[in-house]
């Protein structure tokens, strides 16, 4: 630590020594600007000596235990991680200072020195803090959080064990083995207890939340679609309904595509000069895109499958009122919902939870694959030719949707009315 201090202080000198001589070109400093500088140069070594001395407790004496408290003996150090483990519930009391006997020797807390002109017999533990020893020292020495410091002239006739700091002989003379453990536990701080996982009803309300809290965004997301791209939700929704195999292939070339496409549209801008400049733009255009055609397609095919039901109840003589968008996209999104709403509910079960679950993600992203590739056929829902709308106007009634007739043949009527819902709004 204090070849920490010395080594900066040493380094701010010789920064400080080119400044001096600026001042006065082609002349060294004067004796009173080296006197400050060297005065400032042990202030600072000073400070820095101060500051790690308060990091350690006020040095005193530990008491010793009593009434069979905790006795650790220091005449074997052959075993550091043994030790550690038995001076560890001694150092770290669970209420009240630290108590404890050292058998023969001594226990001190913060930083302690033994002076040149004194002799300590027994082993000696000193707890948060260093031990400088300038004298003699007649048995094992040992240190939590602090270093050992032997200075000229000092003696340990023993062993020395430093937990959590360093041994550092600068001329004196130690008798026995040096062992240092550089990190030590006795002081850490123990770990946040971790909280216990919820029950199965937390998990399913937690999850319950989850799901209804997504898919009424999507609600949201998709009622905006409805009031501000009808017609080319409409067109995207038909090309699922119409087109399904080809948009879900589609849709599957084009996220394998998606990463090559984005390099060479990268590649491409930065080999030309303009191109550099329009990089960034075109990386955020490029990712809203993907995330407006994946999105957009999604809630297409949520519309297509309320649609579809919706309008096999009206052909079968259900009285569901006027059909429209917003509610093909309330029901098909209903749909999708009941899949993670089943896994919410059950998915605390040890095997039919994964199985609901990896069923609910399979259909999802069937049916966002196709959307994403509906959109691509589509162009976002300007192109009709996989939307089914080229077809004689004749064919695109709730009888046709129903029995699926082939052209030429007349369709069975529809029980309980002959009133064919208008699409749309």
């Amino acid at each position: 630590m204090r070849a920490r201090s010395a080594v900066a202080a040493l380094l701010l000198l010789g920064a400080a020594l080119p400044t001096t001589a600026a001042a006065s070109p082609g002349s060294f400093p004067s004796g009173s600007n080296a006197a400050e500088l060297v005065r400032n140069f042990w202030d600072f070594v000073a400070q820095g000596d101060d500051d790690r001395r308060a990091a350690h407790p006020k040095p005193q004496a530990i008491e010793q235990a009593t009434d069979g408290g905790p006795a650790v003996d220091l005449s074997d150090l052959s075993q550091p991680t043994a030790l550690e483990a038995r001076l560890k519930p001694a150092l770290t009391p669970r209420s009240g200072p630290i108590r404890l006997t050292v058998p023969g020797g001594t226990a001190r807390l913060g930083d302690f020195s033994v002076g040149s002109t004194e002799s300590v017999t027994g082993p000696l533990l000193v707890v948060q803090g260093d031990a400088d020893i300038y004298g003699r020292l007649l048995g094992n020495l040992v240190t939590v959080d602090g270093d050992v410091i032997v200075h000229p002239g000092g003696l340990v006739t023993g062993d020395i064990l430093a937990l959590g700091g360093d041994v550092r002989d600068l001329g004196g003379e130690i008798g026995g083995e040096i062992r240092t453990l550089r990190s030590t536990t006795i002081f850490a701080q123990p770990a946040a207890a971790a909280e216990p996982p919820p029950n199965a009803l937390e998990t399913v309300f937690r999850r319950l939340a989850g799901v209804i809290g997504v898919f009424l965004t999507l609600a949201a997301l998709g009622f905006g679609l409805v009031t501000f791209g009808r017609p080319n939700l409409e067109v995207v929704s038909d090309t699922v309904s119409h087109s399904f195999g080809r948009a879900f292939s589609t849709g599957l070339l084009g996220q394998i595509l998606l990463l090559p496409t984005f390099g060479m549209l990268v590649v491409g801008l930065i080999l030309s000069v303009a191109g550099i400049l329009l990089l960034p733009f075109a990386v955020v255009v490029y990712g809203l895109l993907v995330v407006v055609g994946a999105l957009g397609g999604f809630l297409a095919v949520a519309h297509a499958m309320g649609e579809t039901y919706i309008r096999r109840r009206l052909a079968l003589g259900a009285v569901l009122g006027s059909p429209n968008s917003y509610r093909y996209l309330t029901v098909g999104l209903g749909a999708l919902a009941s899949l993670w709403l089943a896994w919410a509910v059950f998915g605390w079960v040890p095997v039919a939870g994964d199985l609901i679950r990896g069923a609910a993600f399979l259909v999802t992203w069937l049916l966002a694959t196709t959307g994403f590739g509906a959109a691509l056929l589509s162009r976002a829902g300007i192109r009709e030719n996989f939307a089914g709308r080229l077809i004689p106007p004749e064919a695109l009634t709730d009888e046709y949707l129903w029995a699926t007739p082939q052209f030429g043949v007349p369709a069975a009527r529809r029980p309980g009315g002959t009133r064919t819902p208008t699409r749309g709004l």
